[in-house]
């Protein structure tokens, strides 16, 4: 971790909901494959169709991206500071659309970007991958990850690095942060409150709050790995769309 410049590294956070709010919505022929693609690992004594709004909303083929979070340091007169700008709204392939657009305009400027978040390698980026091939949109070259040798690979996992090579168990994003004395981003809401907040409460700019918080979070952890004071709250800038 030392050795990557935080001005290089792409903080990213995203929220994802079931793209229908109950089982009931779906067509008879997702029903089946929903029934199909989860009927090995049903827990006991539970239905497909009751574990739909508990796990849906993790699976690529029967979910959808409500928000992406994204943030970059910046130094300004010798402090780092943390911009944080999200995508957000119930049009996935709009906000993907703008996600990528502000990619792009972000590789003009540096061409050595690694993106950063937890648990990313296993989640968000292959997530991201395969909505922007569902909505007809194409991976840039940026995000082929398929296509990269492992050491070419530009994500930095901070589950990953807190691993140090042990494969055993898992260790949250709330967990880690209050392992390092990180403030913790869970405060609201947390990621099994994610769909009832969007379907039924209908209230998208929670959600998007909570996940501009597990952006600042991770930039956080990043700097404790690094043993670098962690940021203030001067220090974050939420930048409008």
């Amino acid at each position: 971790m030392h050795n990557i410049r935080l001005e290089n590294l792409l903080l990213i956070d995203i929220e994802t909901v079931s793209e229908q709010p109950r089982f009931e919505s779906l067509s008879e022929e997702w029903k089946m494959l929903w029934q199909e693609k989860v009927q090995r690992s049903l827990p006991e004594g539970i239905s497909a169709e009751e574990f739909y709004p508990q796990r849906a909303g993790i699976m690529a083929e029967f979910a959808k991206v409500i928000c992406i979070s994204i943030g970059y340091f910046k130094k300004e007169g010798g402090t780092y500071f943390l911009r944080v700008k999200s995508f957000f709204g119930d049009d996935e392939k709009k906000l993907l659309q703008d996600f990528l657009a502000t990619l792009q305009q972000l590789e003009a400027t540096n061409t050595k970007w690694n993106f950063t978040g937890h648990n990313i390698k296993e989640f968000d980026m292959p997530f991201l991958c395969r909505r922007i091939i569902i909505n007809g949109l194409v991976i840039p070259a940026v995000m082929d990850f398929q296509n990269m040798k492992p050491w070419e690979t530009n994500m930095v996992d901070t589950f990953q690095y807190w691993r140090f090579g042990d494969y055993k168990q898992f260790t949250s994003l709330k967990l880690l942060a209050a392992a390092l004395k990180v403030p913790s981003s869970k405060d609201d809401i947390d990621g099994s409150m994610v769909g009832d907040v969007y379907w039924i409460e209908k209230q998208l700019p929670r959600i998007v709050t909570y996940c501009q918080k597990d952006v600042v979070t991770t930039g956080n952890i990043v700097l404790r790995f690094k043993n670098m004071p962690l940021l203030t709250e001067e220090q974050v800038v939420i930048v409008s769309t």
